[in-house]
């Protein structure tokens, strides 16, 4: 038993790098093919998580996209019942603005041609 436990001690030193020193050609060979072949089923391993965990997340992208649909739908058709009110509408904006114009109509729109001195003038009583 004892003898098992330091012949994996002594493996995985070797595939650690550790003691290599005494080993011939062939063992390295042996070891860097071994090597090689964790090194595949790692890589293999870790495409098989990688695509695990892509399937995750285009369900929940598709779960989301959904919800996202069915919130879209549940904000819009308040929206829409909602009747306009006057001031929200083209035409209650414009009514809004002419009534404020007409409220401010004391301008005065007589148009003069010439210098202000002059229309100052003919403004005046004789």
């Amino acid at each position: 038993m004892t003898k098992k436990i330091e012949a994996l001690e002594l493996a995985k030193r070797k595939l650690l790098g550790e003691g290599l020193g005494s080993s011939n050609i062939e063992e390295l060979q042996e070891i860097e093919q071994q090597l090689e072949r964790s090194v595949t089923i790692i890589r293999a391993r870790k495409m098989q998580v990688y695509n695990e965990q892509i399937q995750q997340l285009q369900a929940k992208e598709k779960m989301l996209a959904s919800q996202n649909a069915m919130l879209n739908v549940k904000c819009i058709i308040p929206v829409q019942c909602i009747s306009p009110t006057e001031e929200n509408t083209v035409e209650g904006r414009e009514n809004v603005q002419i009534e404020e114009y007409e409220e401010n109509s004391d301008v005065e729109t007589e148009l003069f041609i010439g210098l202000p001195e002059k229309r100052m003038k003919q403004d005046k009583p004789k």
